[in-house]
């Protein structure tokens, strides 16, 4: 054997090897909770007041709330679908599904609502999947543009419709109550697949049934 490749084999066989291919381990609770008392105290205040005492777990709680999207398989939620349609062939649209997510940049609320369609190929699926699938992305850190290619992507790699639309609207409070603090600003983001991209009659449908029949400028993502 050659040198070089002896070298190569050690060097992938060692634990530093192993530990830098390793995800990085999840810290335990009291880590996180310890974590909140340094923010608490780096913000300026008493970590061991009366008042703030109990903030730390409430903080842990909430946050598996927040962010309990990272347990869920978006996948999985559209697993189940139903083929007895009797022949039905237009338009399912699901409107007005209220998220709340947060900024990856900043970790504050992006909250808003998200319009989901599609146009089913002999298959459709329960109307809260599509309410869950949206819940499943937005329970993350994220960029809305990136939460809206994610749920249209989803949608159409396991359902295979013949087309899928998806339009997200958002406040962001990374700009609303910091920075430049434009209140009353909303983001729109779309996805547009197959006969939503190609057809505009199938386009100027969904955006009339979601309220957006002026919107044919909303930029695809």
């Amino acid at each position: 054997m050659k040198e070089g490749s002896r070298a190569k084999k050690a060097s992938a066989a060692s634990p530093r090897a192993k530990r830098a291919d390793a995800a990085p381990a999840r810290p335990s609770r009291e880590e996180a909770e310890q974590a909140v008392r340094v923010l608490l105290r780096w913000a300026g205040d008493d970590p061991a007041r009366e008042g703030l005492l109990d903030t730390p777990a409430r903080v842990v709680r909430a946050y598996e709330e927040f962010f309990e999207g990272y347990a869920v398989d978006p996948r999985e939620i559209l697993a189940r679908t139903f083929s007895e349609v009797e022949g039905y062939d237009e338009m399912v649209v699901l409107k007005d599904i209220r998220f709340e997510s947060y900024c990856e940049h900043h970790m504050v609320p992006i909250i808003g609502r998200a319009h989901v369609a599609y146009l089913p190929n002999h298959r459709v699926v329960g109307i809260s999947k599509l309410a869950r699938l949206v819940d499943a992305f937005a329970k993350r850190l994220q960029i809305q543009e990136k939460m809206t290619v994610q749920i249209a992507d989803t949608l159409n790699d396991i359902l295979q419709p013949k087309g899928v639309g998806v339009i997200l609207e958002a406040a962001h409070q990374c700009i609303t109550t910091r920075g430049v603090h434009k209140p009353g600003v909303q983001m729109v983001t779309s996805r547009m697949l197959g006969s939503f991209r190609d057809d505009p009659s199938t386009r100027r449908e969904f955006l009339a049934i979601v309220g957006n029949a002026d919107g044919m400028s909303i930029p695809n993502v």
